[in-house]
């Protein structure tokens, strides 16, 4: 029985994102796009954690379900799904995985569109472009990918690759007086465009760069900048964290209202990046803040609430918040990274506080 009681909210999620949705662009699962990408890796770290053979089967299923529409449209978001590749090779020793795995990784080195500091531009399968744009959505859309993949293979290149990616979008990103991260940069005119510091924005940072670290370790040397970074980010983030362990649409903006992926994304990274030694075990406490705000917000069906919708640039800090609420794969998703997280601690030896 887990000390933390996350099993009965975990098993609501996935009942719900298994369950019909038919014609909700939220909750559709069968289409090759960042959406159910981000549903299927939460699932996977899920069913591995937690031993879930079901739920793994449930992922192998999808895939092949929808495997002819894998790198049908190679563009960033659409990588997104590819991210479960590498475990499910481990699961299952099946080569199709790891060529199919080849060709996005040698794709994403030698033909994805970059911006002129040599970073991905943020491309999508909408018929909609954002030239010369960086995007904090892509290091956790691609550049986890790319880490696993390297990972996998101990692919040298690919992990200079995914180092590089992490440390530019870092850089661009990065407001200099608060640690946290604007939503994109232009390269074009050199600015943040509406320099807004999103929280899911944030949350995509904050849950993706603790694992692309572990998954480079011993293939590439990363810099101490790198870490020095993400404390700054941390920092902020903890600044600006609610007493009821949530974070404000726009962070630094608590008159807006609060967002549950974003906030999800953002603590589940914060347990990660302990595990990975980048924070320090006091970032376990705003996690578990966040756990108990979270979980008044899951549904007795399983749905995640206060869940913003697909969200681009936008041209104010007032349109983030204009922005709706509906359930979807990736605010499930993000919710079910931070209980596996949980989880994860309670099974590796809790202290008993962290109770529901």
């Amino acid at each position: 029985m887990l000390i933390t009681g996350t099993e009965v909210y975990l098993d609501r999620l996935y009942a719900y994102m298994t369950s019909s949705h038919k014609g909700s662009w939220g909750m559709g699962f069968d289409h090759w796009d960042w959406v159910p990408g981000v549903g299927l890796i939460a699932m996977m770290d899920y069913g591995v954690a937690m031993k879930r053979k079901d739920v793994i089967s449930y992922v192998k299923d999808w895939v092949e379900r929808n495997k002819r529409l894998a790198g049908t449209m190679k563009v960033i978001n659409s990588t997104a799904p590819f991210a479960v590749f590498p475990e499910l090779y481990r699961q299952t020793g099946n080569e199709w995985y790891m060529e199919q795995s080849r060709q996005i990784a040698q794709w994403m080195q030698e033909d994805a569109p970059r911006t002129r500091e040599g970073a991905f531009e943020h491309t999508v399968t909408e018929k909609v472009g954002f030239p010369e744009q960086v995007w904090a959505d892509t290091l956790f859309m691609a550049v986890l990918f790319l880490a696993r993949y390297a990972g996998l293979t101990g692919d040298r290149k690919a992990a200079e690759e995914a180092l590089q990616q992490t440390m530019l979008h870092l850089r661009l990103l990065q407001d200099r007086e608060t640690g946290l991260l604007f939503h994109g940069w232009d390269c074009r005119s050199g600015h943040h465009m509406s320099a807004v510091r999103w929280a899911r924005a944030n949350a995509w940072i904050a849950v993706a760069v603790p694992e692309i670290v572990m998954e480079l370790r011993g293939l590439t040397a990363i810099p101490e900048q790198l870490t020095e970074r993400y404390i700054r980010l941390a920092e902020g983030l903890r600044g600006c964290q609610s007493e009821d362990g949530l974070w404000h649409t726009v962070l630094d903006r608590p008159d807006f209202y609060k967002e549950a992926s974003g906030s999800a994304g953002i603590a589940g990274g914060f347990i990660k990046a302990v595990r990975a030694d980048m924070l320090d075990s006091s970032y376990l406490a705003a996690a578990w803040q966040t756990v108990q705000g979270l979980v008044p917000l899951i549904s007795a069906e399983g749905e995640v609430t206060s869940v913003s919708g697909g969200t681009p640039v936008m041209p104010s800090a007032e349109a983030y918040n204009g922005i709706a609420l509906f359930p979807t794969l990736y605010g499930q998703g993000l919710a079910m990274m931070l209980l596996t997280e949980a989880a994860k601690l309670d099974k590796e030896g809790g202290d008993g506080s962290w109770k529901l």
